[in-house]
């Protein structure tokens, strides 16, 4: 590629400013502006539909050397709503690359904005916490700074917005299982990745895919075995519906395992709040102890919302649902990683034991939730 000298603006809703070079697509973007520690994987943060909403910045200082391929991406296309890096490859040097980084940004129309000092950002959100942003690049970068900054604090705030019918699919698919068949489980899309699905079907799972606004009556008429909560992108406290529709599942004591999204979506099920972290955890080299275990993992994260449990002993699920656990803590700053129900079968995490970029540490989750299964479907065929 040659490298752009077409100016561009990062502007932060406290008046920050940045400026640099455009990068992909050019206009303006608003989004909530975040960062992303990984130093590998960018191809799969980008495709990743968590990230609906927000201005990724990456924390790596060089990005695009791999070039984009048709075999990684996580879902159908890019989702970050802007692309913020330092220093953007001049050349593609990866076999099965086919396409460049800034071509494929430029296909989906993705703005971004690159040259600048990435590692001051970081520090700033870090120590303000994420904020309002927006990338003005081309005939927009030249508007007024004024102008710029009452675009960006009119933009709307993460807190409150709910995205999943934004990345969620429009209708149902099935995806069979491979190997020996054990069960079926209606997996809701709430901004799945397409690693969640291999993962499961992997394990033997006919896995059906379900759009966000799925019903009751629909997971019933699968004849399922099993429910999955995804990842995804906004506000949990704004899914009044698939909290809902989980306790119903929870109430019929079918086996259920969430993942990020779905983490949130189990704790507000069972009766707990959730809360906006300052600048959330991104990347994929985040401490997490499993407290079953003892073991200490590198996991890969992306959340801006966690859940507000006690982090030590049993306690009674508010909503009624029995003994609860957290199961799994952040080292870095003791922030609830996942749920253990002890007298229902259900389970979530907030990270992503899929993990297409790496690290695969709790890859094991899986297996975790298919022995579950395997066991809920050996008891009722001895209660049979």
């Amino acid at each position: 590629m040659t490298l752009t000298t077409d100016p561009a603006v990062l502007v932060l809703e406290d008046g920050t400013r940045h400026r640099g070079r455009a990068y992909g697509a050019r206009g303006t973007t608003l989004g909530e502006v975040v960062f992303s520690t990984g130093m590998t994987g960018y191809q799969e943060t980008l495709t990743d539909p968590s990230y609906a909403g927000q201005i990724v910045l990456q924390t790596a200082p060089h990005i695009g050397n791999t070039g984009m391929n048709d075999e990684d991406p996580e879902s159908r296309r890019i989702w970050v709503a802007g692309y913020i890096v330092r220093d953007p490859s001049r050349v593609v040097s990866n076999w099965r690359a086919n396409t460049s980084l800034d071509a494929a940004l430029e296909e989906d129309g993705i703005i971004g904005i690159s040259g600048i000092d990435t590692r001051a950002v970081t520090r700033h959100i870090r120590s303000a916490g994420s904020m309002r942003g927006g990338v003005f690049s081309g005939e927009a970068a030249g508007l007024d700074p004024e102008e710029q900054l009452r675009i960006v604090r009119e933009a709307p705030q993460m807190a409150g917005q709910n995205l999943s019918s934004q990345v969620s699919v429009d209708a149902a698919t099935v995806v069979p299982a491979r190997g020996e068949r054990i069960g079926s489980v209606a997996l809701i899309d709430l901004g799945i990745k397409q690693a969640s699905i291999e993962n499961l079907a992997d394990r033997g799972f006919d896995v059906h895919v379900l759009p966000h606004d799925a019903s009751y009556e629909q997971i019933r008429e699968q004849g399922v075995d099993a429910v999955f909560y995804s990842n995804g992108p906004g506000d949990p406290a704004t899914a009044d519906e698939q909290v809902t529709l989980l306790r119903r599942v929870l109430d019929d004591r079918t086996p259920f395992f969430g993942i990020c999204f779905g983490n949130q979506l189990l704790g507000r099920a069972l009766g707990f709040g959730t809360y906006k972290l300052p600048f959330g955890h991104r990347g994929i080299n985040q401490p997490v102890l499993d407290k079953q275990t003892g073991r200490v993992e590198i996991t890969a994260h992306n959340h801006g919302f966690a859940v507000d449990a006690p982090l030590e002993g049993e306690v009674e699920s508010p909503a009624g649902y029995g003994r609860v656990v957290v199961s799994h803590v952040d080292l870095n700053d003791n922030v609830v990683e996942g749920l253990r129900a002890l007298d229902i079968p259900a389970f979530s995490v907030q990270y992503h034991p899929e993990a297409a970029g790496g690290p695969h540490d709790a890859n094991y989750l899986f297996d975790r939730f298919r022995d579950m299964v395997i066991a809920h479907i050996d008891s009722q065929k001895a209660g049979n």
